[in-house]
């Protein structure tokens, strides 16, 4: 049986968003984190056909839009790419509420807010819009902290690395410059391709974050190259993920992780805006909101609470067909 997906094809700063519009699959679940798993369970085949080869790439995300499942609440996001559906993704995010508005798939209670469940948890959208188009999206994102400082690796190719360990909606490896790193433009695309799944793997030998409030989500899956920006509160970065990406846009749950490390070491504070550009220079605004705590294992966690803005553009349509008759219908990676 041939199955067949409506999407709405765009990008956020540069990385690729799909909104899945037609076919989405009923799940089981009172949460989207419960929902997260019944999709992983019974129909990550539709997740690696529509991200990976041949009907996406490598820097494929997306997701689908949910009814709501709480009565506070516009509705939830289940998020999809190529590494897996992520319990948060802040340029995804603010790709799917574009695209959703623009074309009335998503109608909010109050206009210009959005209230959204995310398998990570809730989070606030506002956002502006101009003639029909939406011109910027504001997320108040999950908290946001830090989990681990000073992980020393040694990885072949670079050297030995300290790493710190920073949550933002997933959990991310920051290397900030130091010896063996001089920054991006020294290191350069292929180079940070070929070494962060080394690092990743290195830093995963040593380090195991579990999500205080949701055991569902641990472990490091990112890797941020941190770099200095013209400013103190300016930053450029590049996140990889998955198998071989490199995002092009500047990450918003890993600028939610970089703005809890950068509070942590005491660089910024709360209400001024940091401008993090990806490694292709588009940008987005993060601004500590606030400070709050999370409880932990041997009490309370300092964590913060980040907003993210930036601005995604939709492309255009495409209707995807899965069909069991074609040999790659559940899609392939070249490693």
């Amino acid at each position: 049986m041939r199955h067949t997906f409506f999407c709405i094809d765009g990008h956020t700063a540069g990385n690729p968003v799909r909104l899945v519009a037609g076919g989405t699959p009923l799940l089981r679940g009172a949460t989207m984190g419960e929902r997260r798993l019944d999709f992983l369970e019974r129909f990550d085949w539709i997740r690696t056909g529509l991200c990976y080869e041949p009907r996406g790439h490598s820097m494929m995300s997306g997701g689908f839009l949910y009814p709501p499942s709480r009565q506070d609440t516009d509705g939830g996001i289940l998020f999809i790419e190529t590494s897996g559906c992520l319990p948060m993704c802040g340029h995804g995010t603010i790709g799917l509420v574009t695209f959703a508005l623009e074309h009335g798939l998503l109608v909010p209670r109050e206009p210009g807010t959005l209230k959204l469940e995310v398998p990570a948890g809730l989070i606030d959208i506002s956002y502006t819009e101009e003639a029909g188009r939406v011109t910027k999206v504001r997320i108040r994102n999950v908290p946001s902290y830090v989990a681990a400082t000073g992980i020393n690796i040694d990885v072949a190719g670079i050297g030995p690395l300290v790493v710190d360990v920073a949550y933002g909606g997933n959990y991310y490896a920051i290397i900030e410059p130091q010896p063996g790193y001089e920054g991006l433009d020294a290191l350069g695309a292929q180079r940070i391709l070929d070494l962060s799944p080394r690092v990743r793997l290195a830093v995963q030998a040593k380090c195991h974050p579990v999500h205080p409030l949701d055991p569902a989500i641990n472990g490091v899956s990112h890797v941020l190259w941190a770099d200095k920006g013209l400013s103190p509160t300016q930053g450029r970065n590049a996140v990889f993920y998955g198998d071989h990406a490199i995002d092009r846009s500047p990450c918003g749950t890993g600028t939610s992780a970089r703005l809890a490390h950068l509070h942590h070491k005491g660089l910024l504070q709360p209400g001024h805006p940091f401008i993090h550009e990806s490694y292709i220079h588009s940008r987005f605004i993060g601004t500590i909101e606030s400070v709050t705590s999370l409880p932990g294992p041997n009490g309370t966690v300092p964590a913060i609470i980040p907003l993210i803005e930036g601005r995604a553009v939709s492309t255009g349509f495409n209707t995807l067909w899965i069909d069991p008759e074609d040999v790659f219908c559940h899609g392939f990676q070249v490693s």
